[in-house]
């Protein structure tokens, strides 16, 4: 709905509003509120020359021909600003008679984005535009694009040569990406292990062509060895490709990737967090070294458009941040042809945590899997306890955005209700309601002091032993808390110290990380219409818990029965090193250290004795240091089936939630 010619002002000083226009004035004011709270964009009630433009930006499929086509009607646009990836915009028009016009008339007005999805859009005023605010950006260190390397009649060639419909390797091998076509030439990339058996070299080595191709590259000198792997992969508008890291031990340090058919947008990610996003030209090549290879992740984000420069100075290299010269441009199909050189000797390079070589042969720097409930305690005293009062700060500048099943969870309890937030962290459910009456508690004493800061009911205990009177909370809830506990005997006495406190009646929503984490986005639909199911009830009562019947186990779980073996790995076995996980990956073991880069200056000093962090990452871009977390991650029914051994409670439901096995249950 399009605002009269009234102000919004205007709008709410009426007694009488129409059923719309309070729906509008409500989604405006969220809007508003939310560009606030997130990017930290202030709007103001009186006229201005700039509108910030909510839902109208890149990030939710608007493209800048679009917007000018509906802004320039309303005057003389100065500027149009689109941050990358952002969904809002800003629009500055010559006069603040131009500007209120465009208020006015386009507020609430529905349109359709390059997407095909209508959308609405919501203006407010604003006094301040921060035009360079963002970040500058450089190349990855180590990363150089050659465009054109090919001519389109090679390009032909190369395309044409594609045999999709036969596979050297396993015929499955296709199949198991459900994400995109793949094909391996000399040896097989093996995806549930990211490695390749290097005794089991493909018949027929690489294509003719390829080898002709490479050797004219390492005569001109773009290359400087020749490659004896190849891994075609396919994109249709809309696939892409987690980021990741190619196995340090797989391959040597030089990977090359020539980009066929279609152009695409590749993201590359320092551990720091800082984000370049990278055009890839069509019939260009992609040349990683050294940090962009061993460091950075790098990874294709699943989107049917990209953003890029609008202007045709710049085809190839980094998408910059000057944010009044970006478009979105429409994906086509795009082929890689990815070429790498098998490593025959252990990775020697500089970033030690990431390397699984390294960490192949420094295991005597890493922790055991804990023989005992008194080593267990250490483990989680040195990996779990210490680590967040160190990063707490840091930690809790992430943490500020309640999910909405915890929130509707909270809202739907009876008013006055008395609730426990067990492993509270920064607070940011404690104040989610004013109907029901929260108090948090947490083992770190930062986090605690970071609640009272904010105003907070919080205190410091550990969550084997709540000091609250039993059956005295109407619901508790453990957010992410319960998968740092380091034995199945420990969680499982969490899970009974949570139904301690709970009154007859109270429920209890627990939240763990999931094994499953790129797997099981489609779990949720599958968790909730077989939660009432026999084969649901066999399916939980067929789950091992590690630690308990069998101390070697992992989860065996019959139902998943398109898990590849090696999915799942056991890290019961006594002296056996936590492995490191590597962010943004899937999950290989159960039982792993989580790295946590800790930004500079994000440290609380109280002066108490440091946690010793573990050197990594040398480089440039790197402001961080390193601490690990431990966690158990759960896999599908693990959680339930630990609730399943507390006495007098029932499961009232269970799902997955972005990452996250979830349970409620209820005292009876």
């Amino acid at each position: 709905m399009a605002a009269s010619s009234a102000s919004i002002e205007n709008y709410q000083s009426h007694s009488k509003l129409s059923k719309t226009e309070k729906k509008f004035l409500r989604k405006q004011t969220k809007a508003r509120h939310t560009l606030l709270r997130h990017e930290g964009i202030e709007s103001v009630s009186h006229a201005t020359e700039s509108l910030v433009i909510a839902n109208g930006g890149l990030g939710n499929g608007v493209s800048r021909t679009q917007l000018l086509n509906i802004f320039e009607r309303c005057g003389s646009v100065e500027a149009l600003l689109m941050p990358p990836n952002k969904p809002y915009s800003f629009v500055r028009y010559r006069t603040k008679e131009e500007s209120q016009k465009a208020y006015v008339a386009l507020n609430g007005k529905e349109m359709v984005d390059d997407l095909g999805q209508n959308i609405t859009l919501y203006l407010n005023f604003v006094e301040k535009v921060h035009w360079g605010d963002l970040r500058p950006s450089v190349l990855p260190p180590g990363l150089m694009i050659m465009e054109e390397i090919v001519s389109p009649e090679v390009e032909k060639i190369l395309l044409e040569s594609i045999d999709w419909t036969h596979n050297l390797v396993d015929e499955n091998a296709q199949k198991s990406l459900k994400h995109r076509k793949v094909k391996h030439y000399g040896y097989e990339f093996r995806y549930d292990n990211n490695n390749v058996d290097k005794d089991k070299p493909l018949p027929g080595g690489l294509p003719d062509i390829c080898n002709s191709i490479l050797e004219k590259w390492l005569t001109e000198g773009h290359i400087k060895y020749i490659p004896d792997q190849l891994t075609i992969n396919q994109y249709e508008p809309g696939q892409g490709i987690p980021p990741h890291i190619d196995t340090h031990s797989a391959f040597e340090d030089e990977i090359i990737s020539l980009s066929l058919g279609a152009e695409i947008v590749m993201d590359f990610k320092h551990p720091d967090g800082h984000t370049v996003s990278v055009m890839l030209p069509q019939r260009s090549l992609l040349v990683m070294t050294g940090e962009s290879r061993y460091l950075w992740t790098h990874g294709i984000t699943p989107r049917k458009f990209d953003v890029i420069q609008a202007s045709e100075g710049q085809k190839s290299g980094i998408i910059t941040n000057d944010v009044g010269n970006l478009t979105l441009n429409k994906r086509g199909v795009r082929t890689s042809f990815t070429f790498r050189k098998v490593r025959r000797t252990p990775c020697d390079c500089s970033y030690h945590l990431v390397c699984d070589s390294q960490r192949c042969h420094q295991n005597e720097t890493l922790p055991s899997f804990p023989e005992n409930d008194k080593k267990a305690s250490e483990l989680e005293r040195e990996y779990v306890h210490r680590v967040y009062e160190e990063i707490a700060e840091h930690f809790s500048s992430t943490r500020h955005t309640p999910w909405p099943q915890i929130v509707a969870f909270l809202k739907a309890l009876p008013k006055g209700s008395v609730v426990a937030d067990i492993g509270c962290g920064n607070g940011k459910y404690l104040g989610l309601s004013k109907d029901i009456y929260m108090v948090g508690c947490d083992r770190s004493q930062n986090l605690v002091e970071i609640c009272g800061e904010r105003q907070f009911e919080a205190f410091v205990c550990d969550a084997l032993a709540v000091p609250i009177r039993s059956e005295t909370c109407d619901a508790c809830i453990s957010i992410a808390v319960i998968h740092h506990f380091a034995t199945a005997e420990r969680r499982l006495a969490t899970l009974q110290e949570l139904a301690r406190l709970l009154r007859p009646g109270g429920k209890a929503l627990i939240y763990v990380w999931a094994m499953e984490q790129e797997y099981n986005k489609q779990k949720s639909k599958y968790l909730r219409e077989s939660r009432d199911t026999k084969e649901k009830k066999e399916h939980l009562n067929s789950v091992v818990i590690p630690g308990t019947s069998s101390h070697n186990s992992v989860c065996s779980i019959p139902a998943i029965n398109d898990l590849k073996d090696g999915d799942y790995n056991t890290n019961g076995v006594s002296n056996s090193k936590l492995p490191v996980h590597t962010n943004r990956t899937s999950f290989h073991s159960q039982d792993v250290l989580v790295p946590w880069h800790l930004k500079k200056d994000s440290r609380r000093d109280k002066g108490s004795e440091p946690l010793k962090p573990i050197p990594d990452l040398v480089g440039p871009h790197d402001p961080s240091t390193v601490f690990h977390r431990y966690y158990h991650v759960f896999c599908e029914g693990e959680l339930e089936a630990a609730c399943r051994m507390v006495n007098n409670i029932s499961i009232e439901q269970s799902y997955y939630d972005q990452g996250n096995w979830c349970v409620i249950f209820k005292k009876l």
